[in-house]
């Protein structure tokens, strides 16, 4: 275990001239501290010049194999009293969980010996052999024997029902023409045909009765080979269940008044009920147990990311970024409790003193200009939007009024549907995407091309929501084109139009790598802050829901 001393870090400069923090960093929501920002800085030196271990993350430009890491700094007071801070990063770094400088995981599970490593090896073991068992050729052949079995049983029997069919035909042709035959010969015929129909019924009973018993043959071959893997797979499948709840109970998080809670019971009240992979291992926990654990004062905290960016997320290089929603935010509760913290500044109503302007007006629809930071529908804790505006200034409307939505830091064109009619008649265009739609923005960085054309998959961040990753295994087309409107030393002013609207679309297409690798400016969640997101939907091409008459609006950006 690191003794308290080796993992608290003076400050190698003088901080005198820096005031203390009043409350502690509401963690998923901040703006660094000054101390803060110096830690981080006296940390990023120290990675930049170490040599106790090596990592690969990428800053050399060999991206192969390379892994961005987070690292967090906590801001704290020892008991002598004195200013310093812990550093930490998040899971493993150098195929490690303990190095110097750095605070221990709150449960090491790697160390030498333990129960976990025993248990992994157990069901490393376990998984040999059944990968072994089912590299037999013979699992291959049964299984493929049975899929011959089946496919033949089909085509014999889907041919003698085609043969029953056509015989059916000839013996009903047959009797139409039997009217003109003798009584004697007409009867003798019936009777013929009536046998032949017993005929070809038992016939294909036969060749059910053969086919079942081929399959079934088949069927016992292949279980014979696959009841010595099954028992194995199960016991695998406990054992990894019950290691996973074993682990569970070892990661126990402290928090101001000492009181402990285990990974699982910190999860059971979540959506997903379990702490996801990785839960505990985030460096935001990690920081606040070791502080709670030696007596030292939490004063303030952030994370930054190092390295270059995972190819699904949006992680820039020494920019910083609030703790996780999924993995941290049932912990951190936890942590935190009984401390005093910022705001957050989530729960303030971002549209107070902001108005909602109405461009057009008819009795069926309208079409507004949403301010930025302004929500299109409630929030879970904010219920002031357009669609609360609209309303009251609708009353007697007959339609949702809202038909389409525009990200909270979003401003710009929004459509509202007054009536019922017309709302079918908008819902219809905005799906058959003949609505056609344009944003400006202005983005940090210059491009080189005039324009572009964007193709990533996108889906929601389950670990980190809102936040949205490129996924081309899960995730749902999103397509952009761009084009240029005019540059200046640091940055581009662009058009931009979304073939299709998913969410934070625009914003993840300028980010993300594999786009224009350009955050927009004020972008609080793919870039930096500002003193708002420069992402306007400045024009609207549609027909009106009623009469069908093409409108175009347009309102010019502020940016």
């Amino acid at each position: 275990m690191h003794a308290p001393e080796h993992c608290f870090t003076p400050f190698t400069s003088s901080i005198e001239h820096y005031s203390l923090p009043e409350r502690f960093t509401y963690p998923f929501y901040y703006e660094p501290h000054p101390l803060c920002l110096v830690a981080a800085k006296q940390l990023q030196l120290h990675l930049e010049t170490q040599s106790d271990w090596e990592h690969n993350f990428g800053l050399d430009g060999d991206t192969n194999n390379a892994i961005g890491k987070m690292f967090g700094v906590l801001l704290v007071k020892n008991q002598q009293g004195d200013i310093g801070f812990l550093s930490a990063f998040s899971g493993k770094m150098a195929d490690q969980n303990l190095l110097p400088h750095f605070v221990p995981p709150v449960f090491d599970m790697l160390a030498e010996g333990s129960f976990f490593l025993s248990g992994q090896a157990e069901i490393t073991e376990l998984t040999q052999q059944i990968r072994s068992l089912e590299a037999n050729p013979e699992l291959a052949n049964a299984k493929q024997a049975l899929m011959q079995a089946q496919a033949a049983a089909d085509e014999a029997l889907a041919t003698h029902r085609r043969n029953m069919i056509e015989a059916r035909k000839v013996r009903k042709a047959k009797r139409a023409d039997s009217a003109e035959l003798t009584p004697e010969v007409r009867n003798k015929l019936k009777k013929q045909l009536s046998q032949e129909s017993v005929i070809e019924k038992l016939q294909l009973r036969d060749l059910k009765l053969y086919w079942e018993a081929e399959i079934a043959n088949k069927q016992q071959q292949l279980d014979q080979l696959q009841n010595v893997i099954d028992p194995l797979i199960e016991e695998r499948r406990n054992l990894s269940s019950s290691l996973q709840q074993w682990l569970f109970e070892q990661y126990r998080f402290l928090n101001i008044h000492g009181r402990e809670k285990c990974l699982g019971e910190l999860f059971t009240g979540t959506a997903q009920g379990v702490p996801p992979a990785g839960a505990g291992e985030c460096a935001a926990p990690k920081l606040l147990h070791y502080a709670f654990k030696h007596n030292m004062t939490p004063l303030a905290m952030a994370e930054f990311w190092w390295g270059c960016s995972p190819k699904s997320e949006i992680r820039r290089h020494k920019h910083y970024y609030p703790a996780c929603q999924g993995k941290c935010q049932p912990i951190l509760t936890h942590m935190l409790e009984g401390m005093a913290l910022d705001d957050n500044p989530l729960l303030t109503n971002p549209a107070e003193g902001k108005s909602v302007e109405i461009i057009y007006q008819d009795d069926d629809m309208a079409v507004v200009n949403k301010p930025a930071e302004f929500l299109s529908v409630p929030g879970k804790t904010i219920e002031d939007s357009v669609y609360l505006r609209m309303k009251h200034q609708f009353p007697d409307a007959t339609g949702p009024l809202i038909v389409h939505r525009l990200d909270m830091s979003t401003s710009g064109l929004m459509v509202i549907a007054i009536s019922k009619r017309a709302n079918k008649s908008l819902q219809k265009q905005f799906i058959q995407r003949t609505v056609k739609k344009r944003y400006t923005a202005l983005i940090d960085g210059v491009l080189e091309n005039d324009t572009g054309y964007i193709n990533l998959p996108m889906r929601g961040d389950l670990d980190d929501r809102p936040r949205q990753l490129i996924c081309h295994e899960y995730g749902k087309p999103a397509e952009t084109k761009w084009e240029v409107i005019s540059r200046t030393d640091k940055h581009t002013k662009l058009h931009l139009y979304p073939k299709t609207g998913r969410t934070h679309q625009l914003r993840v297409h300028c980010a993300h790598s594999l786009g224009l690798n350009m955050p927009i400016i004020g972008d609080d969640l793919y870039g930096v802050k500002a003193n708002r997101l420069h992402l306007h939907a400045e024009r609207l091409e549609l027909s009106h829901p009623i009469t069908g008459e093409p409108m175009t609006f347009q309102v010019e950006a502020e940016f």
